[in-house]
């Protein structure tokens, strides 16, 4: 006989990386209540594309927190709800412990409250710090450089004492780089301000920025530009359906780096978006940035062999052209017609 699935609260869920896990729930037949401030998150693509309720509000709200336990029958929780700008967590370190730590505290001493005892958890691989060997494996040792990957190394620990404490479960992924968007072009990646390459890059493609700038191209790399671990999104969404399936069948508290496994330079990134879009796109080459490794790549093997995780969309051309479809449809341009 199988199990009924329980409702999953999706926190952050109208955000880029927890709309497509979202998304994949309900493809896996997983009834969603998504909560989000909406302060980065887009309620339009949450109505547009999902079948989801959407409960605006934040992971700090007790009361809100205990109302939703208490009135839709939520059995497991996916936590995206952080604040993610490595830069700003510098300069403003008070905003990313108050909601990174301090609204996942809160949000966890509800669900203890009501007895929920599933939580999978977006963490980072900023946690590792500078890579002391590549690929990074999980046992790799942490040291958090940002406030940012800090915020995220001590829900980690609360996790863990958490479970020992009330038995609460959890997943935590540890990401590299997300990248791309749904293949059908329902979601996708809209920051603002926006950080992130692929994005940045695509929108020099569709000359809504002049340029891109190369952050140093004299690193002990093949071609001199620094080289990161690109894992699509819808990837990463199906390794989080992946993880609540585990722990609703007993699997032990864990966590589990989730990358591509190959790395691409940004040279590479740049000229594969030139081939994807058909377009010129300049690059500009600038300094290097305080505190960028030359190479983050991570190794995913324990999520394969221990969740049976297997990226549908490894490739880098795969990758920017769901990106470039979304990108495009997002920003008022329609894709070109496809040609017999």
């Amino acid at each position: 006989m199988s199990m009924e699935k329980p409702t999953v609260l999706v926190t952050g869920g109208a955000g880029y990386i927890g709309s497509h896990a979202a998304l994949a729930l309900e493809a896996a037949g997983y009834p969603v209540v998504i909560l989000d401030s909406l302060e980065y998150g887009h309620a339009e693509l949450v109505e547009r594309s999902l079948q989801a309720e959407l409960v605006v509000g934040n992971t700090c709200d007790r009361i809100l927190l205990d109302h939703l336990f208490a009135t839709r029958n939520i059995g497991a929780v996916m936590h995206f709800a952080a604040y993610i700008a490595v830069g700003e967590s510098v300069t403003d370190p008070a905003k990313y412990y108050r909601n990174n730590v301090t609204g996942t505290l809160t949000l966890l001493e509800a669900m203890a409250a009501a007895s929920v005892p599933h939580l999978v958890f977006s963490s980072t691989c900023a946690i590792y710090g500078p890579p002391q060997q590549i690929p990074i494996t999980e046992d790799h040792p942490q040291n958090p450089i940002s406030p940012y990957a800090s915020s995220k190394q001590m829900v980690e620990r609360m996790l863990t004492d958490f479970g020992t404490a009330y038995g609460l479960r959890s997943v935590c992924f540890r990401y590299f780089n997300a990248a791309g968007a749904d293949p059908q072009g329902r979601l996708g990646e809209d920051h603002t301000p926006e950080t992130h390459l692929i994005p940045l890059v695509l929108m020099a493609a569709l000359g809504r920025r002049q340029s891109i700038s190369i952050f140093g191209s004299d690193y002990d790399t093949p071609d001199g530009t620094c080289i990161r671990d690109y894992i699509h999104v819808s990837d990463l969404a199906s390794a989080h359906v992946l993880g609540l399936d585990y722990l609703l069948h007993g699997g032990a508290a864990d966590a589990f780096n989730l990358g591509n496994g190959n790395g691409f330079s940004v040279k590479q990134v740049i000229e594969t978006a030139r081939q994807v879009t058909g377009r010129p796109i300049q690059a500009i080459a600038c300094e290097r940035r305080p505190g960028d490794p030359a190479m983050l790549v991570g190794s995913s093997d324990k999520a394969r062999q221990r969740l049976g995780w297997q990226p549908r969309y490894p490739e880098l051309q795969d990758i920017i052209a769901h990106a470039w479809q979304w990108h495009q449809v997002r920003h008022g341009m329609t894709p070109p017609v496809a040609t017999v």
